[in-house]
């Protein structure tokens, strides 16, 4: 709306609109007799400029962005002292005024990020991200720490749109804490490099506006299972791997050799498979209980109750009841079973103190 402020006239196309409008201002400011009062406000945006200055510079310098090429350079942290020096007189000049400049900074700054405007310069915050997660993925080294352990997925969900569910499981168990990778498989020759790019785009777009943050990733193969292996093997970057990988399930008699081969494979890789099988009709139901089929900590026992425990704690599922189902010979072998599973339940003091609803399911057989 304020477009009309920089319509030229002249053969040098001068903004006389602005002009005027700002001489008009100036000419108030001046009316009201006291300069005093308005110098502590016109102070404020003038070292507002010059910290923001300092900053982009300052970080720019520290990140040696090879597009930042001042004429005259100066060090990264003489930069940042001048920023720190601007801040600090700021605050001494004014500490209300300062405040009050911050604010209208501030709201400047996200007017224009709600705006969205295409912009033909770079944006230093990306460049500030890149070297944040070169030093974090350097940092993480190739040990598994198991006490920090949460699940990377790589969701084999094909198209998203289609197989909303997968999705919605891999965000119920990760929390947005965890990376979601959601990847498909297409055929080769259908999808050139350009198109496969904007396919991407718009299947991020979509997840965006179903509130889902997760990454997404299209390769193209000639099998999908072929296409399934060799991503498994190849996505990721240094020690940051998915380390669980979620599949539905596929009941075609001809693909279920391929299938089984997938998954043998996977399991080879040392990743965490999770095999999801839809009812189309009952979907995830009142999200009120999760059943888990109880076979010992010595294999997979440990896990299923960790995905529980995600589960439950989600936003989703909260409140939902956890119920170790375990099928035992006879009924002494019951009475055994539920107070091994009691010692268990104690020694996992997550999902007792945090997930109190866990009951137990003992069936004679």
């Amino acid at each position: 709306m304020l477009r009309w402020l920089g319509q030229g006239r002249g053969e040098n196309d001068e903004p006389r609109l602005g002009t005027f409008l700002t001489l008009g201002v100036a000419l108030a400011a001046v009316s009201i007799g006291d300069l005093n009062l308005i110098a502590p406000v016109l102070t404020m945006f003038f070292l507002s400029t010059y910290l923001v200055l300092n900053v982009a510079a300052g970080i720019e310098g520290f990140l040696e962005s090879p597009s930042f090429r001042p004429t005259f350079g100066v060090p990264w942290y003489f930069s940042a002292l001048g920023a720190i020096g601007c801040l600090w007189v700021m605050l001494l000049i004014n500490p209300v005024a300062a405040v009050v400049a911050a604010i209208f900074v501030l709201s400047v700054y996200l007017w224009l990020e709600r705006r969205e405007l295409q912009s033909a310069w770079g944006d230093v915050r990306r460049g500030l991200w890149v070297e944040l997660a070169r030093m974090a993925i350097l940092s993480m080294g190739d040990d598994v720490d198991t006490k920090n352990w949460r699940p990377h997925m790589l969701v084999l969900s094909g198209a998203p749109m289609r197989r909303w569910a997968l999705v919605e499981l891999a965000t119920a168990l990760t929390h947005n804490r965890g990376m979601v990778t959601i990847s498909s498989i297409l055929p080769s020759g259908s999808r050139d490099i350009g198109q496969q790019a904007a396919l991407e785009k718009k299947i991020r777009e979509y997840l965006e506006k179903r509130g889902v943050q997760a990454l997404v990733r299209l390769v193209t193969a000639p099998d999908p299972f072929v296409g399934a292996e060799r991503l498994v093997e190849a996505y990721g970057i240094g020690p940051l791997v998915p380390n669980t990988i979620l599949l539905g399930d596929s009941e075609q008699e001809h693909l279920r050799g391929s299938y089984c081969r997938l998954i043998a494979k996977l399991y080879q890789s040392r990743r965490s498979i999770i095999i999801f099988r839809e009812n189309p009709e009952r979907e995830f139901g009142k999200r009120r209980r999760i059943d888990v089929w109880w076979g010992g900590l010595q294999a997979n026992g440990g896990l299923m109750l960790l995905l529980a425990y995600l589960l439950r704690t989600s936003s989703q599922w909260r409140g939902a009841e956890i119920s170790l189902k375990l099928v035992v010979p006879n009924e002494m072998a019951a009475q055994a079973a539920r107070q091994n599973l009691e010692q268990v339940a104690q020694q996992l003091p997550q999902c007792c103190k945090k997930a109190p609803a866990i009951i137990f399911d003992l069936a004679v057989r």
